[in-house]
């Protein structure tokens, strides 16, 4: 199948015509004299950019399909522009063996984009058999428990990266120091004011657990990814040891001036921080020193999330929302659609290796989405693909795709996700 797209704009404002054939761009530029396609596309000058890459996601699967399955989640990112995603491993039976990675991998085949699983790290993990399989990175690595209670300790960590560094595997780490969570705050009635925890797990113990990733990393020359940096100081911390780092939808949009209002719907970890510092994270962003945005998206119901703070589940989603909401404040003139671009597709296809995503150039996959800037609209949790419903990002504004391509195969016409799952491990 070929596909040409007349008169698209790049995100570098270029206005040309992209061809694509069997999978992969083949033209980008005039193109004139190459034959007819088997479908053409009037871009009308709207605005054509790499399919995004998400280098978080929680899809669930196995173990907890009543929150998300593969084909959900990947329905909802296809309707996002989210081409390619990257499943961590706390799952139940977490992925920190061979068999549980064979198993996620047999479940993964329900994906409509294409695909990366890591292997995580648990006392009984088994590094022999993980690392024969073919995984997209070691991680989420989790310093301080969350979801699935991963929490390692210093020496298991240690031992982690050294693998990874020996096997040339990226480690993604959640970074928090759970030495330096504040108990006090669970004495306090928390029935649902989302800014408890906030205050129990305390900015403080973020950068100071970057700051121990990055030696541990420096130790054997380790490749380090940090996770979902919710502050400036976690930020500056991972670029200051030479880690890389991603920031979320949720801590750029969100503070907790929305707690109150959100409760348990606005519980994640890390938690949301003050409205000072998510401006100063949307800052370090723009300014080059954040190298992705990642959804970390982790649904779960809403008879899930209906109950106490302290006892209702940690995560919200995100992947259908991720680049609507960059794209609106790009509409703007908050940030270029060059940096929109390099944050979810350029710069993670770069650290993760992945040489055929990320560009929209001759020789790499077709992976496309198309927009029109212009086209916003409200984000209402039940247009969404998710099997959860619910967005923590109900009623705010988002340019939402026209039209995604995987692969050269439309999987979203801006109306419904089309075909049947085709993604691929793309580590395979």
């Amino acid at each position: 199948m070929s596909t040409l797209f007349r008169d698209a704009r790049l995100a570098d404002g270029r206005i040309c015509d992209v061809r694509t054939e069997s999978g992969s761009i083949t033209d980008v530029g005039d193109v004139t004299d190459d034959g007819p396609a088997d479908r053409v596309v009037d871009a009308d000058e709207r605005l054509l950019l790499p399919g995004a890459i998400d280098a978080h996601v929680h899809f669930r699967e196995p173990g907890h399909s009543q929150k998300e399955t593969w084909r959900t989640g990947s329905s909802s990112a296809a309707a996002g522009g989210v081409t390619t995603v990257v499943d961590q491993p706390n799952t139940s039976p977490p992925t920190v063996t061979g068999d549980a990675f064979d198993e996620k991998s047999s479940l993964a085949a329900d994906s409509h984009v294409d695909y990366g699983i890591n292997g995580g790290v648990t006392p009984d993990w088994d590094p022999d058999s993980l690392f024969d399989r073919p995984l997209f990175a070691l991680g989420e690595v989790f310093l301080a428990d969350s979801t699935g209670d991963m929490g390692i300790d210093a020496d298991l960590f240690a031992e982690a990266v050294e693998r990874a560094a020996e096997a040339d595997v990226v480690v993604t780490v959640h970074a928090e120091d759970a030495d330096l969570f504040d108990e006090t705050a669970r004495e306090r009635d928390a029935g649902g004011v989302g800014r408890d925890w906030s205050q129990y797990r305390r900015a403080e113990a973020e950068a100071a657990a970057v700051e121990r990733a990055v030696e541990v990393g420096a130790e054997t020359d380790a490749a380090i990814h940090i996770a979902h940096t919710s502050t400036p100081e976690g930020v500056d911390a991972a670029v200051a040891g030479g880690a890389t780092c991603e920031v979320t939808p949720h801590h750029l949009f969100l503070s907790r001036e929305n707690a109150t209002e959100l409760g348990t719907y606005g519980r994640m970890n890390p938690p949301l921080r003050s409205e000072e510092r998510r401006e100063a994270l949307w800052q370090r962003l723009v300014d080059g020193d954040v190298d992705i945005v990642a959804t970390d998206h982790a649904p779960h119901t809403v008879e899930e999330k209906e109950t106490s703070l302290w006892d209702a589940p940690s995560g919200v989603p995100g992947v259908e929302t991720m680049l609507p909401l960059l794209l609106e404040r790009a509409r703007r003139g908050a940030i270029t659609y060059e940096r929109v671009r390099d944050l979810t597709a350029t710069n993670p296809a770069e650290i993760f290796d992945l040489p055929a995503k990320g560009r929209v150039a001759e020789g790499y996959d077709a992976d496309l989405v198309l927009v029109d800037p212009e086209d916003e609209r409200e984000i209402r949790g039940d247009d969404l693909h998710s099997k959860c419903g619910w967005t923590p990002f109900e009623g705010m504004i988002g340019v939402f795709p026209s039209l995604t391509l995987s692969r050269g195969e439309i999987v979203y016409d801006g109306e419904a996700v089309l075909g049947e799952p085709s993604g691929e491990n793309v580590r395979r």
